[in-house]
């Protein structure tokens, strides 16, 4: 348990090290603007610092600003152990947002999007595939969504769709072509390292069905259909666990799994979309 917590850190810092770099190296002198609150404070930077002469305003200060609001709704709502590591990769990325240099590795803006997307979803990508997220638009996407029961995808697409207009607005109107280039070599790198479905199918083949269920439940609220299996070699009497949950549960399903049953037999499969109750609060 020590050590899969230990390894989750490690992850959550080296993916806010390589967010901290693609911005700082690459986006930031390009006017490229990064998805999410990453890009809204992209350009409350720019706003203060270029339009109100603010120069204290950094990208890594404004970024943990943003967070703190988020940060408490996501505790309340989401829950405390993803908004916990998503904390800490805030953290850490403001941190190292502030002690590396703004630089420019190349003049040419293109080069800048492309590279500082695919380093931006690197760092995104691995940091959500070990159970955390880079904070702020992906917990409001989380609460809208649950709220709604409607895609997460889709909120953060109007939060994105929204940077990338005023980027037009405040710089070049080519500078929120670029943006919409950086944030779809992210959108794609971020898919192959992780899952680009925003909820999936696990089917769990255990002979611990009650002791399972039980530890999946003090996790995340989700409804679970329990269906009695026999194994076709074996002949032993088993059950199978049916449940949906969203991308972000799936690394702390698959720590409960090895935990209870490191023996069980787990299948993910995409999930287009579900009808009828997903999540209940009661």
């Amino acid at each position: 348990m020590f050590l899969m917590g230990a390894k989750r850190i490690i992850i959550v810092i080296i993916g806010a090290v390589l967010n901290a770099i693609a911005l700082n190296f690459f986006l930031i002198s390009a006017n490229v603007y990064a998805s999410g609150f990453t890009g809204a404070a992209q350009i409350l930077t720019t706003v203060f610092q270029d339009y109100l002469g603010i120069g204290f305003a950094s990208t890594g200060l404004i970024l943990f600003i943003l967070n703190i609001p988020v940060a408490i709704l996501g505790w309340i709502m989401v829950g405390k152990g993803f908004t916990i590591y998503s904390i800490l990769s805030v953290l850490a990325t403001s941190f190292f947002l502030e002690i590396f240099p703004v630089i420019s590795v190349s003049n040419d803006i293109m080069l800048n999007a492309v590279f500082g997307g695919v380093i931006a979803g690197l760092g995104v990508g691995i940091t959500l595939k070990w159970g955390a997220s880079t904070g702020g638009s992906d917990i409001i996407a989380m609460i809208l969504s649950r709220m709604k029961d409607k895609p997460v995808g889709g909120y953060l697409m109007i939060i994105n769709g929204v940077i990338i207009v005023i980027a037009g607005i405040l710089n070049e109107p080519e500078n929120a072509l670029y943006t919409l280039i950086g944030l779809y070599v992210t959108t794609r790198v971020i898919d192959g390292i992780h899952t680009r479905h925003e909820k999936v199918t696990v089917m769990i083949v255990t002979k611990k069905a009650d002791e399972l269920q039980q530890a999946v439940h003090n996790t995340m609220v989700r409804g679970i259909t329990i269906l009695p299996v026999q194994g076709a070699y074996t002949k032993e009497d088993k059950h199978m666990l049916y449940l949906v949950i969203t991308r972000y549960e799936l690394y702390d399903l698959e720590r409960i799994i090895r935990e209870v049953d490191e023996h069980a037999f787990a299948n993910v499969m995409e999930t287009a979309n579900v009808y009828g109750f997903f999540r209940r609060n009661d």
